[in-house]
């Protein structure tokens, strides 16, 4: 009983222990600038192309220009961050999202250049979340590593709910060029942050012995897969492809239920609220031990709850599925927990960045796909067939995970 008390308060102070750790502050801080700025910004290249050309079609392309090449800097990038000292690699990757913005913010800059700099963001922004991620099991340990992961996607999530919803109001106010020189300031902060409250940590790789570059990849795919459970872990982390589906339809799926458009952004919304709750409750109430044999319930029901989308149901309900799937669905900060626990050091930044391209190639994916399927038979039995996919994907994976996490240890000497 006294042991298991003590468990107890040790995982609820995971919180608390993260944020008494100065470098987790100065990390979380400036990751949390990062995103506001991000959001800030695609609100204000939004308005800003679509003033100058009056053409939606170019506004949505800027939009993804901020979003697709992330992929790339991950899967490509990620490596540098186990070159080179993983702090140095944040703060260069700042300063030249810093320039980079700075150009787009000059005013007369031709829209082609604009888009190639918000790629160039866009791009260099994979490795410096390898780099961070990476970074986060050297400065945190046990509970306050999971704690301090959890933190990081309610930061993320939150920063999406809020950042459309406010970033409108805030470049109408001050116009689109301030609005991006104000995300410059947010880089410079937080490379400011990094240099000061993050100490230097030499390069993780011998540099007599370091890889190719371009083999980086390929090593960390090796480096998954000889691994026992990872590559089922992956298998369930790439389940977000078949789970994005109501973000990316919000739009199509409140006019098929016919609200007005003023209800898209709950929509959209309904899945982060839920993932930000669900990140929080797992990892404040459920000890270390179950949290494991969680994830592949959770990311079955995170798939199971949206075959209920199957019955047309209203806007309110939709919201509730919605809700309570995205709780579901911070299984995923158990996945990035996982993946940063167990692999090499040396090794770590490649591997997070095949994590998180691998999310994103899924996500875009699933939503072209989805985009797809709707035309043919509906967004509501869209999202429920994605949602039972997911959920029938995620047996064969959970049980091979189970299966590496239940597995007995050697004994010592065995």
């Amino acid at each position: 009983m006294t042991g298991s008390m003590g468990q107890l308060a040790q995982q609820r102070s995971g919180f608390r222990a993260a944020f008494g750790v100065r470098e987790f502050r100065a990390l979380w801080a400036a990751e949390a600038l990062s995103q506001i700025g991000d959001q800030l910004a695609r609100v204000a290249l939004a308005v800003l192309v679509y003033a100058r050309t009056n053409s939606a079609a170019l506004a949505a392309l800027t939009i993804a220009l901020s979003y697709t090449p992330s992929f790339l800097g991950s899967a490509l990038l990620s490596g540098l961050a186990d070159r080179f000292p993983r702090r140095e690699v944040m703060i260069v990757c700042d300063l030249v999202s810093a320039s980079l913005v700075v150009l787009m913010a000059l005013p007369g800059m031709p829209l082609g250049a604009v888009c190639v700099a918000m790629a160039g963001v866009s791009l260099v922004g994979g490795p410096f979340r390898s780099a961070r991620l990476a970074l986060l099991p050297e400065v945190l340990s046990g509970e306050a590593y999971v704690a301090g992961l959890a933190v990081r996607s309610i930061t993320i999530q939150s920063a999406q709910l809020l950042g459309f919803a406010a970033g409108g109001v805030v470049v109408a106010l001050i116009n689109p060029y301030v609005a991006l020189a104000l995300d410059a300031c947010t880089f410079i902060a937080s490379a400011l942050l990094v240099r000061y409250g993050v100490p230097y940590r030499a390069a993780p790789q011998n540099p007599n012995a370091r890889r190719p570059f371009w083999a980086s990849s390929l090593h960390g795919a090796r480096v998954i897969g000889s691994i026992p459970g990872l590559p089922a872990l992956f298998v369930l982390g790439m389940l977000a492809g078949l789970y994005i589906g109501p973000e990316g339809l919000a739009t199509a799926w409140v006019a098929e239920m016919g609200e007005t458009t003023k209800t898209v952004g709950l929509v959209m919304g309904a899945p982060a609220a839920g993932l930000v709750v669900g990140a929080w409750l797992l990892t404040k109430f459920v000890p270390a031990e179950t949290r494991l044999r969680l994830v592949g319930p959770m990311a079955g029901l995170a798939g199971a709850t949206l075959v209920l989308c199957a019955l047309k149901p209203g806007l309110w309900t939709v919201l509730a599925i919605l809700f309570v799937s995205g709780i579901f669905t911070g299984y995923q900060v158990l996945v990035g927990a996982s993946f940063g626990m167990s692999t090499p050091a040396d090794s770590r930044a490649q591997v997070m960045g095949l994590l998180n391209s691998g999310v994103l190639t899924a996500q875009g994916i699933g939503v072209l796909l989805a985009g797809i399927l709707a035309d043919l038979v509906g967004v509501a039995q869209t999202v429920a067939i994605a949602g039972a996919l997911g959920a029938l994907i995620a047996i064969p994976a959970a049980a091979a995970w189970y299966r590496a996490t239940a597995a007995p240890q050697p004994a010592p000497g065995g």
